[in-house]
């Protein structure tokens, strides 16, 4: 007689998972905080464990996975591609190549060139209201929070005129491949995406050989450190990388933030009196409902956190999201979105460590920018229609918010 197996305490496939994760990462927390799931791979959900692997000298190379059911099913799924390198951007290395990566575009993305944004950035977010205001229903997330950082990044770099329709689909599915795939069909769609894409970022690059300009990317093509330059291969994944991250997390930070409000009321009523609460709500909106919900390490040798064993070559994933709504950290209102918490800029929504994110100045920036014009601009923003989700797992958030504007 064939015995059924009980399931297991995390399943991102669940239904309604990708539109609320936040019941499982409790159930979670209080009965598995440090999890092996069945396929293998390690979750951890409370801000302590989380923030110490965040900040531990751990790896993300997928070449030190040692054998097991997670490695089994990534090489069911990924076929031929599961036995490639994984990328070189500085995302998928580990020093002292992540280092000589990160150095590099490090000094082509400095906090000054960020703040010199600031006024494009405000001219960018009045220009997209105007727009809004004059249809007066509008689905927010293609009337503002996608368009803006994707114009942004598209200055910062100084890429050519390109088909932002099709970069916006291939750069949707690309990001899949930062959580779990149960599907071949999805694995085959993100290969396919992110050789298009990659085809795409040479074409910018060449292009920009014969168009320097005082711009990201030609930064990037001149950077130089000690003598050491970024490769071909190099170029194309970093700038893949700001092209994609620069845009994708914080499309979930405005539409997030923005539905995160409408649902507290009394909230948007107090961002509204207090126009000055802003940074500080930016930061509890990334601490409420993170645009990244997990980030993932390789232990290279046994590592024991809280009391609990994980052996060398496990996949470990850190929950951001469990982590910014753990009661032992924030409190037992720990799932209440409060603007003035006094501890939200301690959220783990950009990442801690080496693999800090190298954006999260300019996230910050246009997320402030956004929805401070947004929500003084328009005191009778209202819902118009169902919120629909975009059904990821990692890079989860609202695929279409339907709003009504009235000033």
């Amino acid at each position: 007689m064939s015995q059924t197996l009980p399931p297991p305490l995390f399943d991102p496939f669940a239904p309604g998972f990708t539109d609320d994760p936040y019941p499982q990462y409790a159930a979670l927390r209080a009965t598995a905080p440090i999890y092996q799931h069945p396929f293998g791979f390690w979750l951890l959900t409370c801000y302590d464990d989380v923030a110490w692997l965040l900040r531990a000298s751990l790896s993300v190379e997928d070449r030190n996975i040692a054998a097991s059911p997670f490695q089994d099913l990534r090489e069911q799924m990924w076929g031929e591609e599961a036995a490639r390198p994984r990328g070189v951007s500085m995302l998928d290395r580990d020093p002292p190549d992540h280092t000589r990566l990160r150095r590099l575009v490090s000094k082509a993305f400095t906090p000054r060139a960020v703040l010199a944004l600031q006024p494009r950035i405000t001219g960018l977010v009045d220009t997209m209201l105007d727009a809004a205001e004059r249809a007066g229903r509008v689905d927010l997330v293609d009337a503002l929070a996608f368009p803006l950082p994707f114009a942004v990044i598209a200055e910062m770099l100084g890429t050519p005129p390109a088909d932002h329709e099709r970069i916006r689909q291939l750069t949707g599915t690309v990001v899949r491949s930062l959580e779990p795939v149960a599907d071949p069909a999805v694995a085959s769609a993100i290969v396919a995406a992110d050789s298009e894409l990659t085809a795409i970022a040479a074409d910018m690059i060449a292009w920009k050989r014969a168009n320097p300009a005082d711009d990201l990317l030609t930064a990037l093509i001149d950077a130089e450190d000690d003598g050491d330059v970024l490769d071909d291969e190099e170029l194309i994944a970093q700038t893949l990388l700001l092209y994609i991250a620069g845009h994708e997390t914080t499309v979930n930070l405005i539409a997030g933030g923005t539905l995160a409000l409408l649902r507290h009321p009394a909230q948007l009523a107090l961002l509204r009196d207090d126009p000055a609460l802003i940074a500080n709500a930016v930061e509890e909106l990334l601490r409420y409902d993170s645009p990244v919900q997990a980030s993932r390490r390789i232990t290279l040798e046994p590592v024991t956190v809280s009391g609990v064993t994980i052996p060398a070559g496990a996949f470990v994933m850190a929950s951001l999201g469990s982590a910014n709504r753990d009661e032992s950290f924030w409190g037992p209102d720990a799932a209440e979105l409060r603007l003035d918490r006094k501890n939200a800029r301690q959220h783990v929504s950009f990442g801690a460590g080496p693999h800090h994110c190298l954006g999260a100045s300019l996230a910050r920036l246009e997320a402030s920018i956004a929805l401070e014009r947004l929500t003084t601009r328009f005191p009778g923003l209202t819902f118009n229609g169902q919120v629909t989700w975009n059904g990821r797992i990692n890079l989860r958030g609202p695929a279409h918010l339907p709003v009504a504007l009235d000033s």
